[in-house]
């Protein structure tokens, strides 16, 4: 079941969604493969801090994060990724490393990569490692209010 608060928080909000079940898979690229979803519209969720405090950054599953042009971007020469022992207990709903990019509902910020604002619809981790959400991008940008900013390769 995909985390509880997620789950209430789409559908208070009256967003529109495909739930999909898969085998266990680890990593985005994985799970892109196993949920028949392209890469390039499988939103991973990268934790990073950014002036002390743990953002995200969520990119398509087939990019990786420059961490210099988050850098460049916020001001902040100190961003770095977080370890997952510095944000496992932000999620308390979620498995390691399957939280979705709903930072609101975290109290964090969010960067999204501009290759994923332009599509139509994301997918992205459920809060499990067996489950993903599909939904369209405007609903995500309605509901999270992300920053859209270049800092993916």
């Amino acid at each position: 079941m995909p985390a509880r608060k997620l789950k209430e928080f789409l559908d208070s909000n009256h967003v529109k969604y495909v739930q999909l079940t898969h085998s266990p898979a680890y990593t985005a690229q994985e799970v892109a493969a196993m949920a028949h979803i392209p890469g390039k519209e499988m939103a991973k969720t990268v934790m990073v801090k950014i002036k002390g405090k743990l953002a995200m950054a969520v990119l398509p599953a087939n990019r990786k994060v420059v961490l210099q042009d988050l850098r460049d971007i916020t001001g902040d020469e100190s961003v770095t990724l977080a370890s997952e022992a510095e944000f496992q207990s932000a999620f308390p709903d979620c498995e390691p490393g399957a939280m979705p990019p709903f930072g609101p509902l975290y109290g964090m910020d969010v960067y999204v990569s501009p290759s994923l604002a332009a599509d139509e619809e994301i997918a992205f981790n459920a809060g499990t490692h067996t489950e993903v959400i599909k939904m369209a991008y405007r609903d995500f940008e309605r509901l999270v209010h992300p920053r859209v900013v270049s800092f993916s390769t």
